[in-house]
């Protein structure tokens, strides 16, 4: 029986669809995808641009799979719920939310998951049961980085101690931990509590504030996330030799003041090697990018637990080492900061994650996954 015959028979026994359902049904690879939702709050800084970078690169990555919206609702709470509210509405399969708060979201959230949306919140945690989160343990963040400016402190001395996003279950929890480390030691004092909103313009504009009636000469330790970066400038532009100790941002502006003087031909400072003496660990950008890798496996019926702690990324001068090309198996070798040339000061060096091989330097660069090879 020739092609045609075969065909023709088939078509009659409904085993082959009529050509005009070929034109009008749905492709297999559309039925598979799912409409996944990225639900941001605040993104005025680096790090969210970063983050939200790395979530559309692993969505690239699993494009016949994922269908990416993304939607901003600015650090109002009221208006996430509104807008998780209506990526129900819009049919979403997945919400991965950078939570605002995290306890105001979770009616929005309870009501999702009771339609059958997996919720997946990243860094900021919330405490609705019926949510995932993939975060970074900040309580630990925050101790390790205050003892260890405390240390450097010699125990004693005025500090400065910067603030992030009020409200936030990362700011709130960094906070806490951090008081109480220095509280352990009475002879360090916080003289100054500056807001940096976890940007480096806020941060220089809040720091500019303090110093107008301060001397760096009486301080002897800053301690706080986009602390470290603007302080060191500061020191530079006001002549000073010996900068002080800082923790405990990871932006690669930090990072490669870190390095020894003279280690990266043609750098200008501050955006330079100066040997700073810092710590540097930070949130992981990439948690949101896990996130719907995770809330994936979810929807395929695969078990996932509801907290996922993101690696801890801890640099100091003992350890810090120059990225050449920021490939993965550079990341995964142990390199931790990058060339000035290839990136701005306030972006974030914090990306490698063994299980996330799909996302590296590239996604958070620009947005592009890592090749399928």
């Amino acid at each position: 029986m020739g092609f045609r015959a075969k065909f023709a028979a088939m078509a009659l026994l409904g085993l082959v669809a009529l050509p005009l359902a070929f034109t009008t049904a749905p492709s297999k690879a559309a039925d598979k995808k799912h409409k996944v939702f990225l639900s941001m709050s605040y993104v005025g800084n680096d790090w969210q641009a970063e983050a939200q970078n790395m979530v559309s690169a692993m969505a690239k990555y699993y494009g016949d799979e994922v269908d990416l919206k993304i939607q901003v609702a600015g650090p109002v709470a009221q208006r996430q719920i509104q807008q998780i509210n209506a990526m129900v509405q819009a049919g979403a399969e997945a919400i991965i939310v950078y939570p605002i708060s995290p306890t105001a979201l979770n009616p929005a959230i309870k009501n999702a998951c009771d339609k059958g949306v997996v919720v997946f919140a990243y860094d900021s945690y919330v405490t609705e049961p019926c949510a995932y989160n993939v975060v970074t343990d900040q309580a630990k963040l925050a101790s390790t980085s205050a003892e260890w400016v405390a240390k450097a402190m010699n125990y004693k001395g005025n500090l400065i101690f910067v603030t992030g996003v009020a409200g936030t279950s990362v700011d709130t929890s960094r906070t806490e931990a951090a008081k109480a480390v220095f509280a352990k030691y009475p002879d360090i004092k916080i003289v100054a509590e500056p807001n940096g909103m976890w940007s480096q313009a806020v941060a220089r504009k809040a720091l500019t504030e303090v110093m107008s009636t301060r001397s760096w000469d009486d301080i002897a330790g800053v301690w706080g996330a986009t602390a470290c970066v603007q302080s060191w400038s500061m020191q530079l532009e006001a002549g000073r030799t010996k900068l002080i100790p800082c923790g405990t941002e990871g932006s690669n502006g930090m990072r490669v003041m870190m390095l020894p003087k003279g280690s990266i031909q043609g750098a200008t400072e501050p955006y330079a090697p100066v040997g700073a003496p810092g710590i540097s660990i930070e949130s992981h950008t990439g948690a949101g990018a896990y996130a719907l890798k995770l809330a994936l496996k979810v929807l395929k019926g695969e078990k996932v637990d509801k907290k996922t702690i993101m690696p801890l990324d801890i640099v100091t001068p003992d350890n810090i080492k120059l990225c050449k090309d920021g490939s993965f198996a550079e990341l995964k070798a142990g390199c931790n900061v990058f060339d000035p040339s290839l990136v701005a000061s306030g972006w974030f060096s914090v990306i490698y994650n063994a299980n996330a091989p799909e996302v590296g330097f590239q996604a958070a660069l620009t947005g592009q996954p890592e090749s399928q090879q």
